[in-house]
């Protein structure tokens, strides 16, 4: 449609399958670019990529043409098929079922963008279940807290 514009930026977030630290300091860089291709390739911007073993955090443009369940849907799926094959030792490797995705405004996406990129900062103050709790909270999720666990 002609002059449609469209600015649809999303936080999300997901873990690997019951919480396990897959996702080695020294094999980050590659899982991240691969995130970020996987996005590229499917008409999604990545605009910040991080985490730490357990879980990933992506700041992601998002066209209207995709809805965000389907884009996470991509992601995770190549991914995970891509880590299992190219990835040394990571033949039983998993993403959770779930995830967390939450609307950002162009004023904030500089502040989600660095908060993204400093992961292993941040969690050497907050774990990832305190952390995901209070992203839930914060934006008004109910929850049941067995799913929190894995």
């Amino acid at each position: 449609m002609a002059n449609s514009f469209s600015s649809l930026h999303y936080h999300v977030v997901f873990s690997t399958k019951n919480r396990e630290a897959w996702i080695r300091e020294e094999i980050e860089s590659r899982v991240w670019s691969y995130l970020g291709g996987v996005a590229r390739e499917n008409e999604m911007k990545a605009l910040a990529i991080g985490g730490i073993e357990n879980h990933v955090h992506l700041l992601l443009g998002i066209p209207p043409k995709i809805s965000v369940s389907h884009a996470i849907k991509l992601i995770k799926g190549s991914s995970s098929a891509w880590m299992k094959e190219a990835l040394p030792g990571m033949a039983g490797f998993a993403w959770q079922d779930g995830y967390a995705a939450f609307t950002v405004s162009q004023s904030k996406l500089m502040d989600v963008d660095k908060y993204i990129r400093n992961q292993r900062k941040h969690h050497r103050i907050k774990t990832f279940e305190e952390e995901y709790r209070a992203f839930l909270k914060c934006h008004e999720f109910s929850f049941k807290e067995e799913y929190l666990l894995g």
